[in-house]
């Protein structure tokens, strides 16, 4: 169980916010596995403000799927307390600031990442944002722009000071990008600047590096991005081991086709069609890695936009790895 300011979780177990992933349809299969907190990907303030229907659709909030949280970026406090308004309008039960994105085009306009270089510019978005919204406000960060300059225990500081109810640290700077190993012992280094909760995040790809982040670190949680595409029931396996020790094995080669096909019709309808199977490609080369034929299969998928001709190379698929597995 954890606690964030007024939300009490069922357990320490959260999905990461990512861009271009965690759309509601992967959220929806996602809480088939009981996270005890499950995060959008992260929404353009300024695109709100400007009513963006695609940016209010990535918003999406499934009362079946909850509690949800969603990001919000931004580098402007004014836009970035409206956005939260809207967000908290919508039904979230929390609200993310989004202090951690490397990509270019989002640090170029002095966002995400950007913003662990300007902390008077951090501070004053966070005092907006948690002055606009009565739902708790979160912060997503990395540990700073690079290893000269680590400032993530400062900012947790500077958040908690500010009325923010927990803090996730990726363990890594904005010029590792997603390279290199995660530096956990920074993430114990903010724990101990701060009361509120930490979340770890970074290289948590099985539910025995959960536990041993949380052994190293005291962290309070474990978030988990990369390792979940294509492997959404990995919170289920991390969650058990938690809570129980218990160790679950993969899904059956049957289960994980179930789940690609209930994934499947999830994008569709949330898409239309031919937008839902090309959103799907990128799934599908998660899902299907490391099984044999993939590259083939992959090339396949590339070249359909209709659901029946996807489902009927993923039926022909399975079969022949049934045929192998004989």
């Amino acid at each position: 169980m954890l606690r964030i300011g007024s939300l009490e979780l069922s357990n320490p177990v959260i999905l990461a916010p990512m861009a271009g992933v965690t759309d509601p349809p992967f959220r929806k299969i996602v809480g088939r596995y009981r996270p005890g907190l499950i995060c959008g990907e992260m929404v353009s303030a300024m695109a709100l403000h400007y009513n963006s229907k695609k940016t209010r659709e990535l918003i999406g909030i499934d009362p079946t799927v909850r509690p949800v949280s969603i990001q919000i970026f931004g580098s402007e406090p004014e836009v970035m307390a409206e956005a939260a308004r809207t967000i908290e309008e919508a039904g979230a039960d929390l609200i993310d600031i989004n202090m951690g994105c490397p990509v270019p085009k989002v640090v170029k306009n002095g966002e995400g990442a950007a913003l662990l270089k300007n902390l008077p510019l951090a501070r004053d978005i966070i005092k907006a944002v948690v002055e606009a919204v009565s739902i708790p406000v979160t912060l997503k960060c990395r540990l700073g722009w690079d290893r000269d300059h680590i400032v993530a225990p400062e900012l947790a500081e500077l958040a908690e000071s500010l009325g923010v109810a927990a803090v996730a640290v990726h363990a890594r700077t904005r010029e590792q990008y997603y390279h290199g190993r995660a530096d956990w012992d920074q993430i114990k280094a903010v724990k101990q600047r701060v009361a509120i909760p930490v979340i770890g995040n970074g290289d948590i790809d099985s539910p025995q590096a959960a536990t041993a982040i949380m052994e190293q670190t005291h962290c309070d949680g474990v978030m988990i991005g990369q390792a979940a595409m294509g492997r959404p029931w990995l919170f289920g396996q991390v969650r058990a081991y938690l809570e129980k020790g218990i160790l679950i094995p993969e899904p059956s080669l049957k289960e994980q086709f179930g789940i690609i096909r209930e994934h499947l019709a999830l994008q569709v309808a949330y898409s239309g069609e031919e937008r839902g199977v090309k959103e799907m490609r990128k799934h599908l080369g998660w899902y299907f890695k490391g099984l044999p034929g993939a590259s083939r299969v992959r090339d396949q998928v590339n070249h359909v936009s209709r659901a029946a001709d996807l489902e009927l190379i993923l039926k022909e698929y399975e079969a022949s790895l049934e045929s192998k597995a004989l």
